[in-house]
């Protein structure tokens, strides 16, 4: 990849990472509900548009909305409201390292699901690393307080939901385009959540603070961050865009020391350490995997837009 490639690349973990403390902002007056919708329903707004401009919504609609929806709660509703829960007792940067288990649980799905995807070699011991990695933060790293526990399962159902709605996409929506894909489940998710937005109204005006981290979680997280997602799809192809899988997680921890006082422990860097590694083994970037896919190819980019935050 060429200079401007690994800026862009850098660029976007680091818009990425950033999600997690602005969630950590955002709950501190607002309810995981309400962040969780106000975020997908500032991204609609965001890739509607675009999306409309493309030719692309017409295309997933074609797909089918029940699939459209089914995805949109099961990746996008559904982890963004636990996240949001997990964050009330959990640092932003444990919540970042947490979400990257995605690859494992796709890995571990394969056994039953997908043959292709069957984990063997390095990628069965990709799976045994990362798994340790979310033992020794879940063991060691949350003090064994109950909430902050329960915390940190809700960020790894999170990541079970990602991992669950790539294999619907590959299955049922491999060939809708990415950006009309990612623009209608936004658009359903917002509406599944509004229910739950509008019965945590908080019962007084939130702070300017969480206000200007959930609209940044909104609009930098998807209309910055999704113009330079798709550059990158055009120009290196997906296979090395998901670099930015194992960039986001060591942004996260950044942010939240620098911005939040959050504390770094020994577990914490083992735990990232081992989570980062077994997840890019169990994905099969390691030796003897896959080149990098072609940037045509449909599958890869309709997984990658949804799950990459």
């Amino acid at each position: 990849m060429d200079r401007r490639a690994w800026t862009l690349l850098f660029i976007l973990g680091a818009i990425w990472g950033a999600s997690y403390l602005f969630i950590k902002i955002g709950v501190r007056d607002l309810s995981p509900g309400m962040v969780a919708w106000a975020r997908i329903a500032l991204a609609a707004i965001v890739l509607l548009p675009l999306a409309a401009r493309a030719g692309a919504l017409s295309a997933a609609r074609g797909s089918g909305i029940g699939w459209l929806t089914l995805v949109g709660i099961i990746q996008a509703a559904g982890p963004f409201l636990l996240i949001g829960a997990a964050e009330e007792e959990i640092s932003s940067g444990l919540a970042g390292i947490l979400v990257a288990s995605a690859p494992l649980f796709t890995a571990l799905l394969a056994v039953r699901y997908d043959q292709e995807e069957r984990s063997s070699g390095l990628r069965l011991v990709g799976v045994l690393l990362g798994l340790a990695g979310v033992a020794v933060l879940l063991g060691v790293d949350l003090n064994g307080s109950r909430s902050e526990l329960l915390g940190g399962l809700a960020v790894l159902l999170a990541g079970l939901g990602y991992a669950v709605g790539g294999f619907l996409v590959k299955r049922r929506l491999a060939a809708v385009p990415p950006l009309g894909l990612a623009a209608w489940v936004m658009l359903t998710s917002s509406v599944i959540l509004l229910p739950v937005a509008v019965a945590t109204l908080p019962d007084a005006a939130p702070g300017a603070g969480p206000v200007a981290a959930v609209a940044a979680l909104g609009v930098l997280g998807t209309g910055i961050a999704f113009a330079i997602f798709y550059e990158l799809m055009g120009r290196v192809g997906p296979a090395r865009t998901f670099i930015v899988t194992y960039l986001a997680p060591g942004f996260a921890i950044a942010y939240g020391a620098i911005f939040l006082d959050e504390v770094i422990t020994v577990s914490t860097l083992v735990g990232l350490a081992l989570i980062l590694a077994g997840s890019y083994l169990a994905a099969g970037r390691g030796a003897g995997a896959p080149g990098p896919v072609a940037a045509g190819d449909a599958a890869e980019p309709a997984k990658a837009v949804i799950q990459v935050r």
